[in-house]
């Protein structure tokens, strides 16, 4: 069991800014939790939003600045939270997986911290229903979002995964649990910083044209 929380507490501690336009709160919300009805938040409240404050200028900020409102989908979840979700089926990998990940108040092995996020760009949403194209919203995400490590795409929104990590060695990775228009597959675009054959002779623009035409409309 983790840490035992008062109601000021927990208001306080959803009040702590993280950057701009993002606050904690929005980050604790878990369906996992609700339905489990346990409390969603750190052991570790410093670390945690060191990592959250990191994630949210580094990566969501100039997404945001980009793509007009981010909607956050699932944030922080306390090992609790993360755990259950694993063992019931409900989209969470194991808590050794997402240790300075989706725990974002444990650093790993390496001594490193990190912070994942599950997001939807709205002003996307609508292009990808249409036609199922998420590579493009994620090579442009790659190209302009350098301090990105990892991202992965489900089937529902173009959510997707994003991962800002301390220990990031430049090797990045875009997988995803969705499949490709253009591969016909669920192949990753990037594995550990290894392209996707089919990619690899087209140029950088190419890659997020269909991007590109979006934010210009």
């Amino acid at each position: 069991m983790g840490k035992k929380w008062s109601y000021k507490e927990l208001e306080s501690l959803g009040r702590v800014r993280l950057s701009s336009n993002f606050y904690l709160r929005e980050f604790l919300h878990s369906e996992v939790a609700q339905y489990h009805g346990v409390i969603n938040a750190p052991d570790d409240p410093k670390l945690a939003i060191q990592a959250g404050t990191a994630l949210c200028e580094r990566v969501l900020e100039p997404i945001q600045a980009a793509w007009g409102k981010v909607h956050i989908r699932s944030g922080y979840r306390s090992p609790e939270v993360n755990d259950l979700g694993n063992k019931n089926g409900m989209n969470c990998a194991s808590n050794a997986r997402n240790v300075a990940a989706h725990i974002w108040d444990q650093q790993d092995g390496k001594g490193f911290s990190g912070a994942t996020v599950c997001i939807v760009v709205p002003h996307y949403h609508d292009y990808f229903e249409s036609t199922g194209d998420w590579a493009s919203l994620a090579w442009w995400v790659h190209y302009h979002i350098p301090d990105y490590y990892e991202m992965c795409f489900f089937k529902e929104q173009c959510a997707f995964n994003i991962r800002w990590y301390e220990g990031n060695d430049g090797n990045k990775s875009i997988k995803t649990y969705l499949q490709n228009p253009e591969t016909g597959n669920k192949s990753a675009l990037l594995k550990r910083g290894e392209m996707h054959t089919l990619y690899q002779s087209r140029s950088q623009e190419d890659l997020y044209v269909r991007a590109t035409d979006i934010l210009n409309t």
